[in-house]
């Protein structure tokens, strides 16, 4: 099943390219609209919708689920039921592909419900209490956007079809479609983890590895973004998107601070992939739907090579994933240090990796245009938290003393896991550069004062030294001094985001029917009800029972007075 499903996507993946450059090369787009049922005058229709951007992203999401389905073949080796994993996933994979071809709302609900319910099945695979609340979380989270979708649909209808293609150009300033565009931003929001949204992204963590290199960094997680590029014409002067702006950068530079007070190897790099989303959320939000699609594609080539080196390491450190742990692995696991490393790198936007094509684009851009000194203050920050929490983990896993325990084997042999690594290795080197040349028919050439085109590589020395001093840092330091406990643990579990939506939304109607539990089904429905009037029959009784043991003529007069009015009721 895993060879099978394996070749099916690289196959796919490889008609989608050969696709791809013959319609960019000619510019060509194409719509198909296949006739499911006509009865009478109602026709239902799947429309389908394949240009360039399509099909690039349907390549790039065949391209990792076929390497991560390898990869799960080796880490899911002792799972009874792998191939129940691996038809998940590859339903997976087809509501992406469903929501990526398709510009019709209701074929777009299908493939978005089903990319959350799988992801619901997914998290909770490994079925322990953790899994089960970071499950309802991620799902709960993700319903807020499905009945966003669902009321999209409804407001669409006044326009008589759902193919919001058509729509883009002539009904710009409606305001049924400041509504639609509304509800579409607030849907890829929970898709995307933006704040207020943010808490679900960390959470589904308790996924198997193979689950968070595809869910959480080129799937799931983008399907928000790429929904955002397709409306783009229709929301670009939107005060939404402002609004969202300001939320993106926020949730950047959230999830950058929180990435460095994190132990969890992997919520650390799910913690960098939020940040990611913030970037590509905030670009998107400049006006800027290319370069947000670019930066998409590069970083889930890296991201997921990320998620997958994290992979191996937990197999080989025994399940543990705290980084204190951890320490020396690169003179014992060296293949696997080397792709961790330079997908580390490129995640910073080390030049001439491919994320650094698209993340120095991104910053030159904001640079290049007139937007505020927070906005740009905030980007830079985040910039340079990025390569802060990406040295720290290095740091930490590769280069201070190892600290498990005192006999150890650590082993690079998993050559199934290798080649899956080397692939997406050989795509977070080129794909940048690849892309670039693909994409944007003229280059960008950018011209800015020589600080401001470096600042780039000072906020990112900076944060690198940063990181390695925080690497290094005694208990007794600094930042005791600097940070009170309050402030910390504000900034180390993510601005309490994952406390406000649980606890903050529940706490309420959780104490306000128990106060209800306790007032009225144990007190007065009780009085009144069961056990009220079992203690009037109770009392009765025994006032009866004193006179048949006490009184014989009472008893007997009282049985003749019942039935002096039976009589009277029954005859007269």
């Amino acid at each position: 099943m895993c060879f099978n499903s394996f070749f099916f996507l690289f196959f796919f993946m490889l008609i989608n390219f050969f696709f791809f450059v013959y319609f960019i090369m000619n510019g060509l787009s194409v719509f198909f609209e296949w006739e499911i049922i006509s009865f009478n005058s109602m026709s239902i229709v799947m429309s389908i919708l394949l240009d360039w951007m399509s099909l690039l992203f349907m390549m790039f999401v065949s391209l990792i689920s076929s390497v991560v389905i390898f990869y799960s073949k080796s880490y899911m080796n002792s799972e009874l039921n792998l191939n129940r994993f691996i038809i998940l996933v590859l339903m997976f994979v087809f509501s992406m592909v469903l929501l990526i071809i398709s510009p019709n709302l209701i074929s777009i609900l299908l493939g978005w419900d089903g990319l959350g319910l799988i992801s619901y099945c997914l998290v909770i695979y490994y079925q322990n209490l953790k899994s089960y609340n970071a499950g309802m979380l991620t799902a709960l989270s993700n319903r807020i956007g499905d009945v966003m979708i669902l009321m999209v649909i409804c407001w669409v209808m006044n326009y008589g079809s759902w193919n919001y293609i058509f729509y883009f150009d002539f009904m710009k300033n409606d305001y049924v479609m400041f509504i639609i565009s509304f509800m579409i931003i607030i849907a890829a929001m929970t898709k995307n983890a933006q704040i207020p949204f943010s808490s679900w992204l960390p959470a589904a963590m308790a996924a198997p590895t193979p689950v968070s290199a595809l869910v959480h960094s080129s799937t799931l997680v983008t399907a928000g973004v790429y929904l955002l590029i397709r409306f783009n014409y229709l929301l670009i002067d939107m005060f939404f998107f402002k609004v969202l702006l300001f939320l993106s950068i926020l949730t950047m530079f959230m999830s950058g601070i929180s990435a460095n007070y994190e132990f969890d190897l992997k919520k650390i790099i799910a913690l960098s992939t939020l940040s990611q989303l913030g970037l590509m959320m905030s670009i998107l939000s400049l006006g800027f739907p290319d370069i947000a699609f670019f930066h998409l594609l590069t970083h889930a080539m890296f991201k997921a090579l990320l998620f997958m080196c994290a992979g191996v390491i937990i197999h080989m450190m025994n399940d543990i994933q705290d980084i204190r742990y951890m320490g020396g692995l690169s003179l014992y696991i060296p293949l696997t240090s080397l792709c961790l490393n330079i997908s580390n790198l490129s995640l910073c936007g080390i030049p001439f990796l491919s994320g650094f094509y698209s993340k120095d684009l991104i910053l030159e851009m904001v640079s290049f245009n007139s937007f505020n000194l927070m906005v740009f203050i905030l980007f830079y920050l985040s910039t340079g938290l990025t390569v802060f929490y990406t040295f720290r983990l290095i740091m930490y896993v590769m280069i201070n003393d190892f600290n498990l325990m005192m006999i150890y084997n650590l082993y690079d042999e998993d050559y199934i896991m290798l080649n899956s690594m080397f692939v997406l290795l050989f795509m977070s080197l080129l794909s940048g550069s690849f892309l670039s040349w693909f994409i944007f028919s003229y280059p960008y050439m950018i011209y800015l004062p020589f600080n401001l085109k470096l600042m780039v590589i000072y906020v990112s020395i900076l944060g690198s030294i940063l990181g390695f001093m925080v690497s290094n840092m005694g208990i007794y330091s600094l930042n005791k001094l600097l940070l009170s406990y309050n402030l910390s643990s504000f900034l180390c579990l993510m601005w309490f985001m994952p406390n406000l939506s649980t606890y903050g939304l529940s706490y309420i109607y959780l104490n306000f029917s128990q106060i209800l539990f306790k007032n009225i089904d144990m007190g007065w429905s009780e009085i009144y009800s069961g056990k009220g009037i079992f203690n009037i029959l109770k009392n009765y009784s025994v006032f009866y029972n004193i006179y048949q043991m006490n009184n014989f003529k009472i008893y007997l007069f009282s049985f003749i007075l019942w039935f002096m009015i039976l009589f009277i009721f029954f005859f007269i």
